[in-house]
Parts: structure tokens; C-alpha cells; sequence
């Protein structure tokens, strides 16, 4: 009876200690890669939902400045010569600028409703730039945004009365015209970083 209760109070010995503390120690390693792992992924999640969300706002503001362009031209930087309402540079200075309108004026400001836009691309980035007034003189600062980072290109055609798409606005045979009718509708293609080519179509106003 007494070798049964020595039995009974005899604790773990060294080595049973050594081996559960070794089971513990693989089983929270586990635990905190599967934890790391989690959090990993929910970062690259997030990441991936706010580009998401830069990309489509970006679209939404070309597809917004582009469907409301206004036929008012304005003065260059000199005061001078007249730029269209909407203009393309050979140069790649900028992509587009336009004039357009529906600008909200919530707070009510003493300004109009029409507003002069570009759209550049400086170190793989996507600007959209805005004047506060149409016909800004030499040395007005445009105020900036940028809304994507590793942009390849921007492309944007235009499709012409004739129904025909060029990439050059106005088109180089109206060019000298004093006046030359509006797009029927413009396609963006943005080539992206992890995104590829994506494609929006723009219907214009007349």
C-alpha cells in the first residue's frame, strides 16, 4: 500500500519536463508564423484596396474633367495668342488640358464655374494640376495633385466627327483652323505597375 502511494505522488522527471517544453516551444513557433502570416496578408490586403481606391478615383476625374469639356478657349501665359478648351502637347510637357466645367463652388466663392485642368506625368507619377482662374498670367502656379505612383503611360485618342481616333487634339490636319469641332468621345488607357492596361470611354459633350 505504501509503494502505490509513492506511485501516486511521484511529480514529472527532467526529461518528461524537457520534452513538453519542447513541444511548447514548436507549437508557439507555429502559432506566431501563422500569426505573422496573417498579418502579412491583411497588410497586402489593405495596400491593395487603397491603390484600388487611387486608381479609381483617378479615373473617375479623367472621365469627369474630359466628359465636361466647355468650347472656351483661354489666353496664354503672355496674354496674347489663345490655347483651345482643349489641347494635347507633341512636346509630352503634359498629357491633356482642358477646360471644363460643372466646377462645384459649394462654399461660394467668388469665382466661376469652369476651370482650366492638365494631366502630366512627372517620375512615373500622375499629376492633375488646376488653375484657380481661366486666363492665369506668366508665373501662376498651378495647384497640384498626385493621384498614382508607377504609371508607365497614360494614352488618350479622340474620336472625331469623321469618326476617326487620333491621339493628337486638335488633329493635325485641323491645326491653323480657328475653329474646330469638339471630340465625340475620348478612350484613356492607363498602363500601370502590377495593374497592366486598363481602358475607360469617354462620351463628350458637343
Amino acid at each position: 500500500m505504501n509503494n502505490n502511494r509513492r506511485q501516486r505522488n511521484r511529480g514529472f522527471t527532467l526529461l518528461e519536463l524537457l520534452v513538453a517544453m519542447a513541444i511548447f516551444a514548436v507549437v508557439s513557433a507555429l502559432a506566431l508564423g501563422g500569426l505573422n502570416a496573417v498579418g502579412t496578408q491583411q497588410e497586402l490586403a489593405r495596400q491593395d484596396m487603397e491603390e484600388l481606391a487611387d486608381l479609381q478615383r483617378a479615373v473617375y476625374l479623367l472621365t469627369w474633367d474630359l466628359g465636361q469639356v466647355y468650347p472656351r478657349p483661354v489666353r496664354d501665359e503672355l496674354g496674347q495668342d489663345k490655347e483651345r478648351s482643349l489641347l494635347t502637347d507633341g512636346r509630352q510637357d503634359f498629357i491633356v488640358r482642358v477646360t471644363r466645367g460643372g466646377w462645384r463652388n459649394p462654399a461660394n466663392f467668388q469665382r466661376g464655374t469652369l476651370q482650366r485642368v492638365q494631366y502630366r506625368i512627372e517620375d512615373r507619377e500622375l499629376i492633375r494640376e488646376y488653375w484657380p482662374v481661366l486666363d492665369h498670367p506668366l508665373g501662376m502656379e498651378p495647384n497640384g495633385e498626385t493621384l498614382l505612383e508607377d504609371v508607365e503611360d497614360v494614352l488618350i485618342e479622340y474620336l472625331d466627327q469623321e469618326g476617326q481616333w487620333t491621339d493628337q487634339w486638335p488633329p493635325l490636319r485641323a491645326i491653323g483652323q480657328e475653329s474646330v469641332a469638339q471630340p465625340r468621345a475620348a478612350r484613356i488607357t492607363l498602363t500601370l505597375d502590377g495593374w497592366g492596361e486598363i481602358q475607360r470611354l469617354v462620351e463628350m459633350l458637343p
